[in-house]
């Protein structure tokens, strides 16, 4: 069915273009302008597919006319794609690691075998190390924040000895005290950052499963999200360090 189409505005004048119109059904905005075709040029836009096109349009048009008032829905994705970021992202994947307890850790042979006061014996040829050195190869950064409790929880200590294997295979990671994160107001969402561009919320039900991923491009929260790892970062200590004021654990 064809769309239904509201006129928004232009500034060109009576040439017709450049020109915005809405969808009134879905709110979807359509942009007329003069098309973009110099292959040099097409060459330097991303992820370009069958049917698409590009027009230019003056950065006035876009601050007189785009809508202001957005109502987004959640954008929920499958683990599969959720995997997939982390060897499509560009350049930076940080994540903030806020929670006391990770079901999925407990159900592992190296929990078991941490929580029996054994060596938890890391593999680190395994696909999840193999990947994250080649992404690591590739030039791009895995930095870390885990926040931690005190007294620490068991999952939390399991997770400082797992420090060493990611360190291994290029990661970068961090420890706050979690009274020094409520400090710096620092949220309790547990979350990824990839490229200071999109951010990875991830959901958790009572038994602390993670069940969904959710995906934040908004700006407003996406430049907030940028401040926290900021100030997250500058405050944190790199694990090693951190390792060595952690009391043993019964």
């Amino acid at each position: 069915m064809s769309r239904r189409l509201r006129y928004i505005g232009s500034n060109s004048g009576n040439n017709g273009c450049p020109t915005l119109y809405e969808d009134v059904e879905t709110g979807e905005v359509l942009v007329q302008g003069e098309a973009v075709t110099d292959p040099d040029e097409v060459a330097q836009l991303r992820n370009i597919k069958p049917g698409e096109g590009f027009v230019v349009v003056p950065r006035v048009l876009l601050a007189d006319f785009a809508p202001r008032d957005v109502g987004r829905e959640p954008v929920l994705i499958g683990f599969e794609e959720f995997d997939s970021m982390f060897e499509n992202f560009e350049h930076t994947a940080f994540r903030l690691e806020t929670r006391r307890r990770y079901r999925s850790d407990e159900r592992t042979e190296t929990y078991r075998r941490f929580a029996a006061g054994q060596a938890a014996g890391w593999d680190l040829e395994d696909s999840w190390c193999r990947s994250r050195r080649e992404q690591v190869a590739l030039g791009k950064r895995f930095e870390r924040v885990r926040v931690m409790d005190g007294p620490p929880t068991p999952g939390q200590r399991y997770l400082l000895d797992n420090a060493q294997r990611n360190s291994a295979v290029g990661e970068d990671i961090r420890y706050l005290w979690r009274a020094d994160a409520d400090r710096l107001g620092l949220p309790a969402e547990d979350t990824w950052l990839f490229d200071s561009r999109v951010i990875a919320l991830l959901h958790f039900d009572p038994d602390d499963d993670l069940t969904g991923v959710e995906l934040i491009t908004d700006p407003l929260q996406v430049a907030r999200a940028c401040q926290v790892r900021d100030a997250a970062w500058h405050f944190a200590t790199p694990h090693r360090a951190f390792s060595a004021e952690v009391p043993s654990g019964v």
